[in-house]
């Protein structure tokens, strides 16, 4: 078993899924504090930096991620809205 601490630290590559200039340029997940996140990172622009180039990041909470929308999984509000159960209408005051 390894004695290696992983707290405070994390990494990122390169993201090779990316279709749209909107998305990450590298993607990884970073531990801090006991807390697990996604890292995304993007390229700054040229004019932006001339001395070196550098990067942009944002961190998101693993355990909250933004569920899809209804309309990336092609359902609609109603299709996709969990059921919920009836509500109980039942008199607790009977006695049997």
């Amino acid at each position: 078993m390894s004695n290696y601490d992983n707290n405070n630290r994390g990494a990122i590559w390169g993201n090779d899924k990316k279709v749209k200039d909107t998305q990450p340029d590298f993607t990884g997940s970073i531990l801090v504090d006991g807390k697990d996140y996604f890292v995304s990172g993007w390229k700054r622009k040229a004019d932006a930096s001339p001395q070196s180039p550098a990067l942009s990041l944002a961190v998101t909470l693993k355990d909250q991620q933004p569920q899809k929308s209804y309309s990336q999984t092609g359902l609609s509000s109603q299709q996709a809205a969990p059921k919920q159960a009836p509500a109980n209408d039942f008199d607790d005051d009977l006695p049997f």
